[in-house]
């Protein structure tokens, strides 16, 4: 009886499954994997066993597609739509993804916005598509008339104490510097004589530079610039390390970080 137990165990899927998609992990439920009928993923869950699919290293069911598209394979499944990010530049590789997987109508979907891309572009016109983001009117009116395009990435240096009794408040240090990089062209005109050019001073204003920085305090100040520009934040990383004066575990700890935010117009 115990061995027909286990048997019937290893012929049926578990109600949450884990999934590697081109070295990403992905953990869903099987009745999201077999949310449209006749697809690839709903024949792989329900005419197969587990044993029939090929698994990595930590049993994760493996798909040799790309991983970082499969996010928007799998909303589909959940939510039998899709809403793509603002500047999605994947809309032909999604495409392609949804054929392999067999999803005719995100197929459909992804076809109709490429060929309203193409022919925006062919017009010289905005894109406009079902699957792209909805501007608002007070979006459009922030950009002044004129304004180009681009990208500006603000990045800082900043570092606080952790003191021994870790329950007492983080001793923080002001930011050292605010540092641009972008086109100098856009740089000089988001942030006019509030940009110390010193480091960087004879250079073109069509070229690109990394060695601007601000005469600000607090990056809140030019974040509000940056707004009042039009430009909104898009994506932002930071990293950290922590050092000891001495290898007395007890001693203040030190953190120092580098921050940068990226900003799109």
């Amino acid at each position: 009886m115990a061995q027909t137990e286990a048997q019937t165990e290893a012929q049926t899927f578990s109600e949450v499954v884990e999934l590697n998609v081109g070295g990403q992990v992905y953990v869903t439920r099987l009745e999201t994997l077999r949310a449209v009928p006749n697809s690839l993923l709903w024949t792989k869950f329900t005419q197969n066993s587990p044993r029939d699919l090929p698994t990595d290293s930590k049993g994760r069911f493996f798909f040799d597609r790309d991983g970082f598209l499969f996010r928007y394979i799998l909303d589909y499944l959940r939510d039998s739509d899709l809403i793509l990010p603002e500047f999605f530049k994947e809309r032909r590789r999604l495409l392609k993804e949804a054929d392999f997987y067999q999803l005719p109508e995100l197929s459909r979907l992804l076809d109709t916005s490429s060929k309203d891309t193409s022919s925006a572009e062919d017009s010289g016109e905005a894109e406009v598509s079902e699957l792209s983001p909805v501007t608002s009117s007070s979006d459009r009116g922030s950009r002044s008339p004129g304004a180009c395009a681009g990208y500006i990435t603000v990045g800082y240096r900043g570092s606080y104490t952790i003191g021994r009794d870790i329950q007492a408040d983080a001793k923080f240090r002001r930011v050292a510097r605010i540092t641009v990089c972008s086109k100098i062209s856009l740089a000089k005109e988001v942030f006019g004589d509030t940009l110390n050019e010193s480091r960087d001073p004879d250079r073109p204003p069509d070229r690109y530079t990394s060695r601007y920085y601000l005469k600000y305090n607090f990056l809140e100040q030019a974040f509000d610039r940056l707004a009042e520009a039009g430009f909104h934040m898009v994506a932002c990383n930071s990293t950290g390390t922590c050092t000891y004066g001495t290898n007395d575990p007890g001693e203040d700890r030190l953190w120092t970080s580098y921050t940068e935010y990226v900003f799109s117009r």
